[in-house]
């Protein structure tokens, strides 16, 4: 069920227990557990961490747990599958679900014992009427004239039309089988489609902010989040903007700045600010010319380059001319018009550490996730988790800068393996999709292994495409993506991205496509990732499982 009040209903209830919390492998995840990691520390809360990428993960910690827990806690993950059908846990158990994936299972909305959705009903969610769903097995009886037990909970009452088709007169017959298939379709209609609502991390700001506990580091963090959904493409712009309107107004009540002395902040206090930019990175290290590109927002076309001096964009921005530097925002605006581009400026926050420190919160999204998924072997999950955990406290600057490192590897591969892929054509047209499949012995293949870097490098190759190609009709497909996930195992990660679009609502319909697929060629695959979009599949059934997608999406 949903939780209408998260400090009488959620935080006083967990606040003189012991908890366990899960949480996935998403900056988001990780900007909402610092959040929670702080009113943790401020109340003296007992918890125990746990980090998971998957499904089986999940099950697996769950297990090894349960008997020590009562109150379990997870973030970015629970919410879009049946929670007590996977984890089959005691009738004790209570779990707090603040995830940002979407649909809500239905089962999880109207179970009112064991299930606490921290999720913000503004959204638009949708969830069909129990009515429409759920039918009480005492109705069922009405019709069936057989005696059965009335359950309590919606697991329970869950549509038995399937099973008393026989012994029943026609006319209740064709009935039974109109209303199964009234109820298939609403569910149809309504887990259709993959998407995403509010941040977590701003779910988890807003309870601080409630709580009158909300600090500047908690701030950054809800900004890091939902910075974390712009990036990857997992919210509408109309929806970025209005979540950028809602933090901006937390930023001006922190950081206000008196004029008089009094009241003046020292100058190594953490300083948010709120500013347009245009979407390039800024890393640390990187002048004008690699920023525009290697930068995966902007690569789809190289007029930014256009009217800048080539000698002085390679430069670093503090040694770059002060003229140039103070008209370069003006300078690629005109160079953008020139070539029918819009207006690319976003909204966006920065935060300065004293004088030498400043972060845009797109580069800390890259840095953390560039921790995270660190191809390097003397590291496990886990291990990365915790460093990219680190990076985003203001005392582990130098494992925020590691970070900064490998986003600028990873970027370069990406804008590398892009410009390869469009050369050599390896973007095919499949009929109702586009499809591309990175080869075993690519450069630097290893680094889109894992599912976030795979499906960044996936909706930039499918915004470039579209940029570059004449065809029209290519324009308004989807993306299908492979690439090597384990030789030794002859596995493959797949990942679906959605038409790329003006009027994109960014809502995915390959998670149900792919589950279907699958069962129609008893291909072997593995739907473990949190996302339903993300696949591993064995390489030798490639072939029929594309066949399949092919046919059910035609």
């Amino acid at each position: 069920m949903f939780v209408s009040d998260f400090r009488k209903e959620f935080y006083e209830v967990v606040q003189s227990q012991r908890v366990l919390l899960f949480v996935a492998s998403d900056v988001d995840a990780l900007c909402a557990c610092k959040i929670l990691q702080a009113l943790f520390q401020c109340d003296h809360v007992q918890y125990t961490l746990v980090p998971v990428s998957g499904w089986q993960e999940l099950e697996t910690a769950f297990l090894e747990h349960k008997e020590q827990f009562r109150y379990f806690i997870l973030i970015n993950c629970g919410a879009n599958v049946d929670l007590l059908d996977i984890l089959q846990p005691d009738e004790d158990a209570i779990f707090f679900v603040c995830d940002s994936h979407r649909p809500v299972n239905v089962v999880n909305v109207y179970n009112d014992a064991q299930i606490k959705l921290l999720i913000k009903q503004d959204d638009d969610l949708e969830v069909p009427a129990y009515d429409d769903i759920f039918r009480d097995e005492e109705e069922d009886e009405e019709h069936s004239g057989s005696e059965s037990d009335n359950g309590s909970e919606p697991s329970e009452k869950r549509t038995r039309l399937e099973e008393v088709g026989l012994g029943l007169p026609s006319v209740l017959r064709d009935l039974t089988c109109v209303l199964c298939r009234y109820r298939r379709d609403i569910l149809f209609d309504y887990e259709q489609y993959e998407y995403h609502g509010t941040s977590s991390a701003m779910v988890m700001f807003d309870l601080a902010w409630m709580m009158s506990k909300d600090l500047n580091d908690m701030l950054w963090w809800a900004i890091v989040g939902l910075t974390d959904q712009w990036v990857q493409d997992k919210i509408t712009q109309m929806k970025y903007v209005t979540d950028v309107g809602v933090l901006q107004r937390h930023v001006s009540r922190h950081n206000h700045r008196n004029e008089d002395e009094e009241n003046a902040l020292s100058v190594d206090c953490t300083r948010i600010s709120f500013e347009y930019e245009y979407p390039c990175t800024e890393l640390p290290g990187w002048g004008a010319h690699q920023d525009l590109t290697y930068n995966v927002t902007c690569m789809t076309s190289a007029c930014h380059l256009s009217s800048l001096p080539l000698k002085q964009v390679k430069q670093k921005f503090q040694s770059m001319d002060i003229s140039l530097k103070e008209n370069l925002r003006e300078m690629i605006e005109e160079s953008a018009n020139k070539f029918g581009m819009k207006d690319m400026r976003v909204q966006t926050f920065s935060i300065h550490f004293g004088f030498k420190h400043k972060f845009l919160a797109s580069d800390v999204v890259f840095a953390t996730m560039s921790l995270m998924e660190s191809p390097e072997k003397d590291g496990s999950g886990t291990d990365n988790f915790i460093q990219a955990l680190d990076s985003l406290s203001r005392s582990n600057l130098d494992k925020l800068y590691h970070g900064l490192e490998l986003a600028k590897k990873q970027l370069r591969a990406t804008q590398q393996t892009i410009a390869s892929c469009l050369c050599t054509n390896l973007v095919i047209s499949q009929g109702p999709f586009l499809y591309c499949s990175l080869m075993e012995g690519t450069p630097d293949i290893v680094l889109f292994s894992k599912p976030a870097s795979l499906s960044l490098l996936s909706r930039h190759l499918l915004k470039s495409f579209v940029f570059s190609t004449k065809n029209r009709r290519c324009k308004l497909l989807p993306l299908v993506m492979a690439a090597p996930l384990s030789v030794e195992q002859g596995t493959v990660t797949v990942v679906g991205i959605p038409p790329e679009t003006d009027s994109s609502d960014r809502k995915n319909f390959f998670g149900r496509a792919f589950e279907k697929a699958a069962e129609g060629t008893n291909s072997r695959t593995l739907h473990n990732h949190f996302d339903l979009s993300v696949i591993e599949l064995k390489a030798e059934d490639r072939s029929k499982f594309l066949d399949a997608l092919v046919s059910l999406l035609s």
